[in-house]
């Protein structure tokens, strides 16, 4: 049977994360609610159902047969040794897991860039704290989780150019999306700032080359950044500083 996921219609958001891990891998999956008959009425069934023992909180969450998997993290450590995308080791999985957590950390502040807040608020309702966020965002915590990406990912003692382990693992995928994401909501600040972290750079540039990436990038399925997901380009929230 087909994996299927269930995110927001029209929106990269957290769900792109699984969806990068089941592109590469070639995985059979839907995208539930982005098929006609089925949409956003499918992930709500399952979110209220008074009969479900196990219903989400929030999107994303997969489905495997009557399995129910909710959290990015969560999905990616089920799905990591599943599609051949965490290593062999079993402690090593879990570092890689610490590792997808932190990037969880890592997108839980982007989101916050905009909407500081009150997440139930329009970005309208609060510029002037969503400048300030951003602002603090720029100057102290892009280079504190990029900086410590970079470390990491030099500092692997398997001596390989992925994250954890010898051989591409998820968390790799996820790191590519973080620079997909940061340099199209910060295009000013991560052009600033790219430079300082070159083993990331080239993490990004080689799975963006991946077969399976490249022809998902290339196709419909890869839906475009907006300013109704995480990543959202605000010129105003911008800085080189």
């Amino acid at each position: 049977m087909a994996y299927e996921l269930y995110y927001w219609d029209g929106l990269q958001g957290r769900g792109e994360f699984v969806r990068l891990a089941l592109e590469e891998a070639g995985a059979d999956y839907v995208d539930i609610t982005r098929e006609p008959s089925r949409g956003t009425d499918a992930m709500f069934t399952l979110m209220k159902s008074d009969s479900e023992p196990h219903i989400p909180f929030a999107p994303p969450f997969l489905k495997d047969s009557d399995l129910i998997i909710p959290h990015v993290a969560n999905i990616l450590f089920y799905l990591g040794p599943r599609l051949g995308l965490a290593p062999e080791d079993e402690g090593l999985r879990h570092v890689a897991n610490g590792l997808q957590l932190t990037i969880t950390d890592f997108v839980a502040e982007v989101h916050d860039t905009h909407h500081p807040i009150d997440t139930s608020l329009y970005y309208e309702d609060q510029k002037p704290e969503a400048k300030a966020r951003s602002a603090a965002f720029i100057r102290d915590r892009i280079p504190k989780f990029l900086g410590y990406f970079e470390r990491v990912l030099r500092q692997n003692p398997a001596g390989s150019h992925n994250i954890v382990g010898n051989a591409l693992t998820y968390v790799d995928l996820s790191l590519f999306q973080m620079i997909e994401g940061l340099t199209y909501a910060f295009p000013k600040a991560m052009a600033r700032r790219k430079a300082e972290y070159p083993a990331l750079l080239a993490l990004h540039d080689r799975v963006e080359k991946r077969p399976n990436i490249a022809g998902y990038i290339a196709s419909p399925r890869r839906l475009a950044f907006n300013e109704d997901g995480i990543f959202r380009h605000y010129p105003e929230l911008d800085s080189e500083e």
